[in-house]
């Protein structure tokens, strides 16, 4: 997974939270950079193809970005469950978050094998509490 990667989940989950164009501010937040670092990066992701841009509307997936932004969540939860379920790290988030960037798809399938990811994932994710709702009823339960 790489930026760009990272930046595709960003704007995908945040069409979720606001059911619409992703707010460049917003995916600031999200991401902790700059407008200015999104703006260049949305740029970027236009001109593959993987997103649309309208000024003062907001970022929006094109089909191949949300497919592409779906698989990269979809590691996140993979991530985040191994380290969760199997390790029992108590800050699998944080975690998570600071290896999604390094690990590759080779790495996340073998880490698939060892997890009970379920198969509504990455669906299962829900943006506004920023974790898989499965993860957190297993969590509870502990």
């Amino acid at each position: 997974m790489n930026t760009a990667d990272q930046y595709l989940k960003a704007i995908y989950l945040a069409q979720r939270l606001e059911d619409g164009p992703a707010a460049t501010g917003t995916l600031a937040d999200m991401l902790d950079v700059s407008p200015a670092s999104v703006n260049e990066m949305i740029g970027k992701l236009e001109s593959r193809g993987l997103v649309d841009h309208e000024k003062y509307a907001g970022a929006t997936l094109t089909d191949d970005g949300i497919v592409r932004a779906e698989d990269t969540l979809q590691t996140y939860c993979i991530i985040e469950r191994f380290l969760h379920n199997v390790l029992e790290v108590e800050d699998f988030r944080g975690e998570a978050r600071a290896l999604e960037s390094v690990i590759d798809d080779t790495v996340a399938e073998r880490l698939d094998t060892i997890i009970d990811r379920r198969g509504e994932c990455p669906d299962c994710f829900d943006a506004e509490a920023d974790c898989c709702e499965f993860l957190e009823v297993e969590q509870r339960a502990d």
